[in-house]
């Protein structure tokens, strides 16, 4: 959204940045949550509409042709994400029924 280009950000399919590295530590990942809110907040104060349209980045599971979102629709998916993974069992639900609310559309 900040860019706008529908570029794939730099490591964004690596799956090792969402399992806690050896030698981190929770102080750590709280700091760098706490950057990048500060990062979002920014970038949101700086938006001139949030109906600004920009393309999706292409991952292994979008469709063929661009996608565009507002940058109030994924604003609106940033926080559906957080809260559905933040500070609950989601990660044993999906384990016990295979279900992914990710791929719901």
């Amino acid at each position: 959204m900040v860019k706008g280009d529908g570029e794939l950000p730099e490591g964004m399919l690596d799956l090792e940045q969402y399992r806690m590295a050896e030698g981190e530590t929770l102080a750590e990942l709280l700091e760098q949550y706490t950057a990048a809110a500060h990062r979002t907040d920014e970038s949101v104060a700086a938006l001139a509409d949030l109906d600004w349209s920009v393309p999706l980045p292409k991952t292994p599971w979008s469709p063929p042709e661009t996608v565009h979102w507002s940058a109030r629709r994924i604003l609106l998916h940033l926080i559906r994400e957080t809260a559905q993974h933040a500070g609950h069992a989601d990660i044993i639900r999906e384990a016990l029924d295979g279900a992914s609310t990710t791929a719901q559309r």
